[in-house]
Order: structure tokens, then C-alpha cells, then sequence
């Protein structure tokens, strides 16, 4: 591995990239230009892929809160490509079979650009069953009015539109990171789902029956008509005391850490504390954990489509049977509450189902939280370098970087470890309960992280503006 990456090196190098800012970025102009990425990210996602039947099928279905894309539009794939490659590259890293020390400089660049060549290799990956496996069709309509009715060519054009927008997006994620406020990835999640949310809680139009979707029109329509809420408003009660529940329960939690103090080695009386949070590795993990669920259904969905039956078939969207069932996330309430409605399975399957689930989640929780905090330079072992080069020490113990890497794996190791099972078996609980809006309970749990951790991150932002002389003392500069 190691002589084919050295081999690779040129083209790696030589990779596309947002150019980095040569100096610090001023706050305003940060958020001018997260801002600026947010509205193009909208403009995006109502941009139709052009000649593509209305008929077609969305393959993400259930995966859209997480995926932050829309269907049928140029960001048809969303951040699908950019989660995926960081799997792989998680994986290999994880189990040592990549070993690129992200350390040196030589390593960041390697590593940077082998998880971009990653990024737009899955980007053709996820594009092409689209339209191999039936889901995206080509319009005959467009295709005998353009091109002579050959459908083809026009599924060729969907095929490099969809393309074109998972650069796009990748792109858009390089220049927040780089130049905005947090992350690409973080930000279009919390757009969507936030969209979503505000959807589900205010729309007034009604879908299956006489009454608004929307929780609040909903429930003033059905009291208004005098009309039996138990009838009407199903889950929609404990869907909307799962979402405040998740909303405190993730901003209690995220405050919720242990400290470890520190002392500068040469100023005194300059004390600060290290925070190692309850979620540590924070809740992006669980984005890799679905995701990667999202792939083992796309498999199988695309094989059931070209005829292929032998791991499940489908309805739909939906896998009714075979392997697919049981691996298939529990989506809300009407996927397992075979007492209420009839699901077309014994109950021991459905249970079967569940525990999979939970396992899955908690166990990959706890698996990619652990691989997250190694590549993203959050372990015991990079946490003692950067304290030993910022000048400080922990009181009480010599200022060597054994002695405290040896320390923080007290604390960091584990923590991580309960943080990712903690956040598996809350993201579960979410999704059994189901939440307002249509959005899953990983995409809710995700939301409210993300937005709680950015909140955090325009503070810091902030205090460092009013303060220059902090980030050089942090290593912001």
C-alpha cells in the first residue's frame, strides 16, 4: 500500500482545491461567505435535472434528511460521496492498512488528496446505478424533441449533471471549512433538515386526508372540526414530544464534559482546561454509521431492480423481504408497531429487525467515534502534541508528551467510547418514536449538534476577534 501511495504522490498532489486563505479571515467576512454558500446551496437544490422523467424514482428516499440533497435536482447525490470516501478512508486508516502519518506535511497532502480522488470516484459510483438500475429515467418527451428520441443521450446528460453537482457540492463544503464558519457537510445539513422541520411543524396542506400535514394547522383543524384526534393525529403527538425531548437531551448532553487543567510552563498563573466532551467525537460519526446503511440498501435495491432477488426484494423503496428487511433502518413508529398497523410480518422479525438496528448503531457508534478522533487529530496522541506545543502542561506531572498522552488515555479512549454508544442508542430511540417534519431521528440528533457545536464556534470566533493576541496563543492563526 505504502509503495502504490508513494507511486500516486504526483496525482495526489496535483488534486483540485479551494485555495486556502494566505492571512486571517476576518469574522464578518466568514460568515459573508458561509452565508453566500448557504443561498447557492438553495438555488441548487431547486435547479431540476433537466430531461428527467417525473415518474422517476428516488433511490435516497429515506435517507434525504442525512444526505442534505434533494431529489431530481443538481445536487441529486448530496453529500452521499463526500461521507462515503470518508468511510473507506476511515476504514483503511482504522485497520492500518493505510498508514499516512497526517502529522508532516508530506502525509496532510497524501492524505487530502487520496480522500478527494475517493470523493469523486464515489461521485461517478453513486451517480451511475441511478440510471443503470432504473431509479433516474430519461424523458421521452425531451429525448424525441432534442436528440431524435434517443434516450440514451439523454440519460448520458442526466448521468453528467449529477456529476457536475456532486463537485459542486464538494467544492461548497472546501470553501466553508476554508473560508466560512464550520463545515460544508455540517452546514447543508442543518439547511435541509431544518427546511424539513419547518415544514413538518407549520404546512397547511393536506395529503392523505381532508386535514393540514403541518403539526400546529394540523392539530387547530382537527379541533376546529370536531373530529377525533386519536383518529387523526396518530404519532404526530409522540413525534413532537420526541423532538423537544432530543432537543434538550442534546444540548444538556453537549454541555455535560470533563476538564483537565493546565498551566503554561513559562507564564505564570496563565491557566486554561482541556474540555473532553461526553460526545467527543462529536455526533458526525452516526452520519457514516447511515450512510453506510444507505449504501448496503442501494446495493440492494439496484440488484432487485436488474432482477437480482437473493439478498431481499423490494416495494418500492421499501425491502419487504430476504437480508434487505433486516438490515433496513426502523424509520418511525409504522415500522414496528405490528399491533397498530399490519405490517406483513410475524412479530419475532420485526423484533429480529430492531435488534439489528440498535446493534448496528450502537456498535457503530462506538467503531467510527473511535476511528474519527484518530484521523481528525483528536486522539490521546495528537491532544498531548498540540498541549506540549502551545507551552502548556498538566500540574503535577513532567511536561513530556508520554507522560501525557499516558494521562488523556484515562479519559479520551473511553469517553469516545461511551459517547458514540450513547448517541447510537438516543439515535435509535428517535427513529422507533419517529419526530416532526418527515426527518429521521439521526438527522434531528445530527441537527441539533451541529447547530449547538456552530453556536459554540461563532462565540470562539468572536472572543478571538476582539482579542488577536488569542489566536496566535491557540494556533488560529
Amino acid at each position: 500500500m505504502g509503495n502504490l501511495l508513494d507511486r500516486m504522490e504526483p496525482l495526489l498532489a496535483a488534486m483540485p482545491s479551494v485555495r486556502s486563505p494566505e492571512g486571517h479571515v476576518h469574522f464578518k467576512n466568514k460568515l459573508i461567505w458561509t452565508a453566500g454558500i448557504l443561498i447557492l446551496y438553495f438555488v441548487l437544490t431547486n435547479i431540476p435535472l433537466f430531461g428527467l422523467d417525473p415518474n422517476s424514482m428516488d433511490i435516497f428516499l429515506y435517507w434525504r434528511a442525512l444526505l442534505a440533497g434533494a431529489s431530481g435536482s443538481l445536487v441529486q447525490l448530496g453529500i452521499g460521496p463526500i461521507v462515503t470516501a470518508s468511510i473507506v478512508l476511515q476504514l483503511l486508516k482504522g485497520a492500518d492498512i493505510l498508514r499516512i502519518d497526517t502529522s508532516e506535511a508530506r502525509g496532510q497532502v497524501m492524505y487530502m488528496g487520496l480522500q478527494k480522488l475517493l470523493i469523486f470516484v464515489m461521485i461517478i459510483v453513486e451517480a451511475a446505478p441511478n440510471l443503470v438500475g432504473g431509479f433516474l429515467r430519461p424523458d421521452p418527451v425531451i429525448a424525441q424533441a432534442f436528440f431524435g428520441g434517443n434516450l440514451f443521450a439523454v440519460s448520458f446528460i442526466i448521468f453528467l449533471q449529477i456529476c457536475i453537482g456532486g463537485v459542486l457540492i464538494f467544492f461548497m463544503d472546501e470553501v466553508v471549512t476554508k473560508w466560512g464558519i464550520g463545515s460544508g457537510v455540517g452546514l447543508f445539513i442543518i439547511a435541509g433538515i431544518s427546511q424539513a422541520l419547518i415544514n413538518g411543524f407549520i404546512n397547511w396542506t393536506p395529503v392523505s386526508d381532508p386535514y393540514p400535514i403541518g403539526f400546529f394547522p394540523r392539530l387547530v383543524a382537527i379541533g376546529l372540526d370536531g373530529a377525533n384526534y386519536l383518529q387523526y393525529f396518530g404519532t404526530d403527538m409522540l413525534a413532537f414530544i420526541t423532538t423537544i425531548a432530543i432537543f434538550l437531551i442534546i444540548v444538556y448532553v453537549e454541555s455535560t464534559r470533563i476538564e483537565i487543567p493546565l498551566a503554561h510552563a513559562q507564564v505564570r498563573g496563565a491557566r486554561a482546561r482541556f474540555p473532553v466532551k461526553l460526545i467527543y467525537a462529536s455526533v458526525l460519526p452516526m452520519i457514516l454509521v447511515r450512510v453506510l446503511q444507505a449504501n448496503i440498501q442501494m446495493i440492494g435495491l439496484f440488484l432487485n431492480n436488474v432482477g437480482i432477488t437473493i439478498f431481499g426484494t423490494f416495494d418500492g423503496q421499501t425491502p419487504v423481504s430476504g437480508l434487505m428487511y433486516y438490515l433496513a433502518p426502523i424509520n418511525g413508529p409504522s415500522d414496528w408497531m405490528w399491533w397498530v398497523t399490519d405490517l406483513g410480518h410475524a412479530p419475532w422479525e420485526v423484533l429480529l429487525r430492531m435488534g439489528i438496528d440498535i446493534v448496528f448503531m450502537v456498535v457503530g457508534g462506538a467503531v467510527f467515534a473511535l476511528f474519527w478522533i484518530k484521523t481528525a487529530g483528536l486522539d490521546s496522541k495528537d491532544v498531548a502534541r498540540q498541549i506540549q506545543n502551545s507551552g502548556m502542561s498538566i500540574p503535577g506531572y513532567r511536561r513530556n508528551p508520554q507522560v501525557l498522552e499516558k494521562y488523556l488515555d484515562r479519559y479520551i479512549p473511553r469517553v469516545t467510547v461511551i459517547g458514540g454508544v450513547f448517541i447510537g442508542l438516543l439515535s435509535v430511540i428517535a427513529n422507533l418514536f419517529g419526530v416532526i417534519g418527515a426527518v429521521s431521528g439521526t438527522g434531528l440528533l445530527l441537527t441539533v449538534s451541529i447547530t449547538y457545536r456552530l453556536y459554540e464556534e461563532i462565540a470562539s470566533q468572536q472572543i478571538m476577534e476582539m482579542y488577536p493576541f488569542m489566536r496566535t496563543f491557540f494556533g488560529k492563526e
